[in-house]
């Protein structure tokens, strides 16, 4: 009965205890309290109590202000430690937008791991210092951004015309120089969302002409129109996100969309739309083979580095990127985390591209060729092979392009070469525009003209039965005995069959394709003897038995 009763008691004793000690913690002990403890308000020390953001429109309510109390609403002119000081200066306010609309994280939390969901179950941790801009993709999608290379040349070329002598750019520039005055522009870093003046170049033509001196008639001169584009096309990326661009733009350079959508816009089928990768919970994911913390940055960058190695079967090719390049590829698809937002809260970049088709990457024919041709094809057309697939032709090369007609071209793109990977871009979203700008760019990069055609699209009149016999001692190995494509492309396909004149057909039989496996038959080698011009065209003719005729 003693033993009950002190078991009772000591048992009662040290329930009390952890109540106390809890009482003391929650009241005393708590991060959020020792920070607001320190902070002092413009009046005198500062109420300590929890505050929280809340906007039911969002859907939010957020204590992280309770510690960051310097962005609570109402609260101002806050001093004390750096996490109870006022939000930098940016285009939403903290106190109506809430913590984790941005930068993730668990609202509700007032314990720092917990708040910044750095727990096993919680699948949005807070976003790391380093890809802090990624939180823009929860609401905005900028527009009409050009690949790395353009977007580098328009960015060199502002600062070349040293439009930074005035104006201030994501913190850059409007800084005093000797005898040279002061800023006088406005901060343009925000002006790809608020827009600038149209004829802003007039206008600042008339006052260097106007001025005698000072950074009008020092830092200010006439400027081709060239220039002038180049210039306004980098102004309309400046959406105070200047990271997130940049990563943008290194995405549309590497051919991703040739195989990935986003969203449901213009986009290959191949792989996944990756309207919301940015918000793959972590604690779904394999990271066994993943060096370092277990995170969905560190995830995303072992996946760019080595695909197949990572997500078995795979049909992503490892693309030898570099590490800024995979930093950059990691921040864009972190910012791919599209949440549902309230139409008054949907911004003007987001609702263009929802409702009236506006689209994410410039329509310039470098751009479109480096973001939806260039993973198959090569950054200059150059071909491409990657392990386990078949090879990507060249089709940046003289030789071919040198054969082909425009018209050619066209019905390749648009039409694409169905059972390959070859997609109907013109089912796709490509204009005609667009398919024009990208022949454009590929006879730009060859230096090549479109073929005239000075003789009849069909004028061989060989036997295909030799012709037969000829394809299968020569050809059959790399095209397959059906045409079907093995390690050479697909020859029975009515796409190419359709469009390919017998010239082109007759000519890369006899020339090869420079850098492919693709000899040419007009002389011999240690393999295959030389095909005279009969033989080259009975080849042609047993090719054109596979060509479906029309009715």
């Amino acid at each position: 009965m003693n033993k009950t009763k002190h078991l009772l008691l000591w048992s009662s004793v040290g329930v009390w205890l952890l109540l106390v000690v809890a009482a003391v913690q929650e009241n005393y002990w708590r991060e959020w309290r020792q920070v607001q403890a320190s902070a002092t308000a413009p009046d005198g020390p500062l109420e300590i109590r929890l505050r929280q953001v809340v906007n039911p429109t969002l859907n939010i309510s957020d204590r992280c202000v309770s510690c960051h109390v310097g962005m609570a609403p109402g609260e101002s002119g806050i001093s004390g430690p750096r996490l109870a000081v006022v939000h930098k200066p940016v285009v939403h306010d903290p106190a109506e937008m809430g913590c984790t609309t941005c930068h993730g994280g668990q609202g509700a939390a007032t314990d720092k791991d917990d708040a910044h969901g750095d727990v096993h179950f919680w699948p949005e941790p807070m976003l790391a210092k380093n890809h802090l801009y990624a939180g823009c993709g929860s609401c905005h999608t900028t527009l009409n951004i050009p690949n790395a290379a353009v977007f580098e040349h328009s960015r060199s070329t502002f600062e070349r015309l040293d439009c930074l002598a005035c104006h201030r750019v994501d913190g850059r520039g409007g800084t005093l120089r000797p005898d040279k005055g002061g800023m006088e522009g406005p901060d343009l870093s925000r002006v790809g969302m608020t827009g600038f003046k149209a004829d802003w170049y007039p206008q600042h033509l008339a006052k260097h002409n106007e001025a005698q001196t000072g950074v009008w008639k020092t830092s200010f001169g006439p400027i081709s129109e060239a220039d002038q584009k180049t210039a306004e096309a980098f102004l309309s990326t400046r959406v105070a996100a200047p990271r997130l661009v940049e990563a943008k733009a290194q995405f549309h350079s590497l051919g991703c969309m040739g195989c990935h959508k986003i969203g449901g816009g213009m986009g290959g089928d191949a792989g996944v739309d990756l309207a919301r990768s940015g918000l793959k919970d972590p604690g779904q994911l394999n990271f066994a083979q993943v060096p370092g913390a277990p995170t969905l940055s560190n995830w995303l960058a072992e996946h760019f580095r080595s695909p197949a190695g990572l997500v078995a079967g795979s049909q992503m090719p490892m693309l030898g990127l570099s590490e800024n390049q995979i930093e950059l590829l990691t921040l864009y698809v972190l910012s791919l985390r599209r949440r549902d937002v309230p139409g008054s809260y949907l911004p003007k970049d987001r609702v263009s591209a929802m409702r009236f088709n506006g689209r994410e990457f410039s329509s310039d024919g470098a751009t479109l060729f480096s973001a939806l041709c260039s993973g198959c094809h090569g950054a200059t057309g150059q071909g491409m092979r990657y392990p386990g697939l078949p090879p990507f032709p060249a089709i940046g090369k003289s030789d071919f392009l040198s054969l082909v007609s425009d018209e050619f071209l066209t019905e390749t793109i648009t039409k694409g070469r169905p059972g390959r990977k070859m997609p109907k871009w013109g089912e796709l979203g490509l204009k005609p525009e667009d398919v024009a700008a990208l022949i454009g760019y590929l006879r730009q990069l060859s230096v090549t003209p479109a073929k005239v055609e000075t003789t009849p699209a069909r004028w061989v009149k060989a036997d295909p039965n030799w012709g037969r016999q000829l394809f299968a001692a020569s050809c059959a190995g790399c095209h397959g005995t059906k045409g079907e494509g093995i390690e050479g492309p697909a020859l029975n396909n009515q796409v190419f069959l359709r469009s390919a004149t017998d010239s082109l057909l007759t000519e890369t039989i006899k020339n090869g394709r420079q850098g492919t496996a693709m000899r040419g038959f007009s002389q011999p080698s240690s393999v295959f003897p030389a095909l005279t011009p009969a033989e080259i065209e009975a080849v042609t003719a047993f090719i054109r038995t596979w060509e479906e005729k029309k009715p």
